[in-house]
């Protein structure tokens, strides 16, 4: 039995699995009081994006004035602190970057 050699396409089709597994994020929007746009934090990781999700929930829990820190992966001095007593909401989805793409935040029938 020979193996069979991989083709142009099938070559070109690893490539893009590829890239999409590394230009996959997770996106943390966090809705705010008075405040018409959503606070946006990314992780490359889907552990690190859910202990950042966990952690603003559990802040949203307590309903005390506790200071949130939020950082940066990309840029190390960008960061932000956030009131949690004024957070209203908070989600997680994952953002695909290689084809634009993005599941839909929130619940939806499409897919």
């Amino acid at each position: 039995m020979h193996a069979a050699l991989p083709t142009k396409n099938s070559i070109s089709i690893a490539r893009m699995n590829s890239s999409l597994l590394v230009k996959l994020m997770y996106v943390i929007e966090i809705a705010l009081k008075l405040s018409p746009l959503p606070l946006i934090v990314q992780r490359k990781d889907f552990h690190q994006a859910e202990l950042v999700y966990k952690t603003i929930r559990e802040a949203m829990g307590k309903g005390q004035a506790e200071l949130l820190d939020l950082t940066c992966e990309k840029v190390e001095d960008k960061k932000i602190t956030v009131l949690a007593s004024e957070i209203l909401a908070v989600q997680m989805y994952e953002k695909t970057a290689a084809i634009g793409g993005i599941k839909r935040p929130g619940f939806s029938f499409e897919e």
